[in-house]
């Protein structure tokens, strides 16, 4: 697993002891794999007064928050976070059919989907269930939705206006499909997930109508409606992306399989410790290769330097947790800098991203 950002629809927020001693009872459940004393953790909280959404808000999405802190950490393996990840999820759906909100029910209906490629549907979850709670009919469709299964959905059963959820930012040019696809269908959309940014600026450059940080920011911006969709005919992402018309984007994503396999091939005389990977080493170096790539060409997609510096540094981190000299990605970037020498915005790029990384590993560590 490789997770830019697994941040939720609400980040670790400060609470009283109770909240913070459910979080550990919850977390020691997750860490034991007991899916029943999970449960048994938010009903007690439940019984306890605490209300539903604050176990979704205060306890669960801080929970999923420390397991993808923890695997960034090194201190549990893919398959303990996809466990974990799992036990979440079904405590929420015993949440959801054993919950009612207070607030009544007011016929809004609004069609919930991840983005085509987006298999982290673990916020979006989070956020159908926040909206239920608070009397909004919901259509979740959860994870990886292909744009035209969503369109034909819409078409179908006609919400009141479209979420869409993104936490990976490789999967932004996709989202932007999604968007130009929902407005085009007359079809307003609500943004929301890591991806989109902290300030939600991805949001604003793809054209969303909205943006939200989180599942009660969402939800009061939903209640306070959107005007009629001004239809776009032959709406393009260059027309919202102008930088695009320099075909950097095109270019470098269609011969992303060669990137990395040149990349990978030619850094054994850049790095020469790789000489001595096991299979298993040389499988991971491919794979954090490849991860460059796609982030390299999602930043050329929106034009977004601190974007892909962002990712170089915080693969750093990560490699570093696992005893792989962070310094190991200066060679991978000079290599493809070299590969792709006659791109002006992706040569910008790469520079920056060094940089950042010089400013991590302090000069002369890339020698």
């Amino acid at each position: 697993m490789t997770s830019y950002d697994t941040d939720t629809t609400a980040s670790p927020a400060t609470g009283d002891a109770d909240v913070l001693l459910v979080r550990e009872r919850l977390w020691g459940a997750l860490a034991d794999r007991d899916e029943y004393a999970a449960a048994a953790t938010v009903f007690a909280a439940m019984d306890s007064g605490m209300t539903p959404e604050d176990v979704l808000l205060e306890v669960i999405a801080p929970v999923q928050h420390r397991v993808g802190a923890e695997w960034a950490a090194n201190r549990i393996g893919v398959a303990q976070e996809h466990a974990a990840t799992a036990i979440n999820d079904r405590v929420i759906a015993a949440l959801a059919h054993h919950s009612v909100g207070k607030f009544a029910a007011h016929g809004g209906r609004v069609t919930l989907a991840c983005v085509d490629g987006e298999w982290h549907a673990l916020p979006a979850r989070l956020l159908a269930e926040v909206l239920r709670l608070r009397g909004w009919q919901v259509d979740f469709l959860g994870a990886q939705v292909p744009t035209p299964h969503l369109i034909a959905h819409l078409h179908q059963h006609g919400p009141d206006v479209v979420a869409l959820s993104c936490s990976i930012p490789t999967r932004l040019p996709n989202a932007h499909a999604a968007i130009v696809a929902c407005q085009s269908a007359g079809f307003p959309v609500l943004a929301g997930g890591a991806a989109f940014g902290r300030d939600g600026r991805f949001a604003r450059q793809l054209g969303a109508d909205a943006w939200a940080p989180d599942a009660r920011t969402a939800e009061e911006r939903l209640r306070r409606g959107f005007p009629a969709v001004r239809r776009v005919p032959n709406r393009q992402p260059v027309d919202d992306l102008p930088h695009l018309a320099d075909q950097e984007y095109t270019l470098a994503s269609r011969s992303a399989p060669q990137l990395v396999k040149s990349t990978v091939t030619d850094l054994e005389d850049r790095f020469p410790a790789m000489r001595a990977y096991s299979a298993e080493q040389h499988q991971r170096t491919v794979e954090d290769v490849a991860h460059i790539v796609d982030f390299l060409t999602v930043s050329l997609y929106t034009d977004d330097d601190a974007l892909f510096a962002d990712f170089v540094t915080w693969t750093a981190e990560i490699l570093a947790a696992r005893g792989v000299p962070a310094a190991s990605l200066h060679p991978a970037l000079d290599l493809l800098t070299i590969q792709l020498n006659d791109f002006p915005r992706s040569r910008r790029l790469l520079r920056t991203a060094n940089d950042a990384l010089t400013a991590l590993t302090g000069p002369g560590a890339s020698e």
